[in-house]
């Protein structure tokens, strides 16, 4: 009987001591975890404020040149965003840039260009240059459907910013250095009527009809952040 109850405890203090052991990996596994978990949101915390402090430094450089060179054209000094009103560069319902059009983009184009790519800061972190063009919400005569207005200012505001990045990346004086990153970069879309721009209420058609240079910046990869990827 001795030692059966002998051999039954022995089995006991074995079977704790497994569990103890599994406890202590779990838990070690747990913290391990939860330290990478700080490590990434710090990285990507970090990361990201430094993308926008090199976003906003840039876009300082960008708007003192603009403002040297007289250029007309509105800048967002947090987002670098630029916006040229479409009376700036075409006729009315038209996607065919004029001299005064062409004239404003040959100056734009080098400080915007240049100096966005040209920045050891910020040019890695850039994903894409996007042109996006915008129209008012005005119906067209002979439209019966809001379905048709939408699809017909889709067309004209996807023409429009095609001709402004196309006109940059072929008639332009940038520095061609930055020609294959700029083809790299380059993303061109159309709005339609969508994201008028709202003055006391009501839309203001004027300013609604735009085309706007946008920077959109890389993604934080979590496994770059843990030393995974380079």
């Amino acid at each position: 009987m001795a030692i059966l109850r002998r051999k039954k405890n022995d089995y006991s203090e074995n079977n704790n001591i497994f569990w103890t052991t599994l406890s202590d990996l779990m838990l070690g596994l747990a913290i391990i975890f939860i330290a990478m978990f700080v490590l990434a949101m710090t990285g990507f915390t970090q990361n990201t404020v430094q993308q926008q402090k090199n976003k906003m430094e840039v876009t300082a450089q960008i708007e003192k040149k603009l403002k040297e060179q007289k250029i007309n054209v509105q800048i967002d000094k947090i987002t670098g965003d630029i916006s040229i009103p479409a009376t700036s560069l075409f006729e009315l319902n038209s996607y065919v840039l004029t001299p005064q059009g062409k004239q404003l983009l040959n100056k734009l184009a080098p400080v915007y260009i240049n100096t966005v790519l040209g920045s050891n800061k910020l040019a890695k972190d850039v994903e894409h240059i996007s042109f996006q063009g915008y129209t008012d919400s005005q119906l067209y005569s002979g439209i019966k459907t809001n379905e048709e207005q939408f699809l017909r200012n889709m067309d004209l505001s996807l023409k429009r910013a095609n001709a402004v990045a196309e006109y940059i990346l072929l008639k332009t004086n940038y520095d061609k250095k930055y020609s294959l990153s700029l083809r790299q970069k380059i993303v061109v879309e159309g709005n339609s009527s969508n994201n008028p721009i709202i003055v006391n209420g009501k839309e203001d058609y004027a300013k609604s009809r735009r085309v706007e240079l946008k920077l959109i910046v890389k993604d934080t990869d979590i496994s770059s952040i843990l030393g995974f990827k380079k």
